[in-house]
């Protein structure tokens, strides 16, 4: 199961349902995909295929729904 947490743009941003225990979200776009650690900071983990300005824009997207992510993930996996 791959729940979507939100669509924005050509991004869209969802958890793997049984990947790993540390929180992540991962960023998919038509170009590739981004995986970006929550905590203690905002941190790229892995990427395949975006560029370097579609990374920044990933990494900002993150950012700014940091709190909506979080507050999925415990709703879905349990805090």
């Amino acid at each position: 199961m791959v729940p979507t947490i939100l669509k924005e743009g050509s991004f869209r941003l969802f958890f793997f349902s049984r990947e790993e225990l540390r929180v992540h979200v991962h960023v998919a776009h038509p170009d590739g995909e981004a995986k970006f650690w929550l905590a203690p900071t905002v941190t790229l983990a892995t990427s395949v295929g975006l560029s370097e300005r579609q990374l920044r824009e990933a990494h900002a997207l993150v950012e700014k729904h940091l709190e909506e992510i979080q507050n999925a993930w415990n709703r879905y996996f349990g805090s």
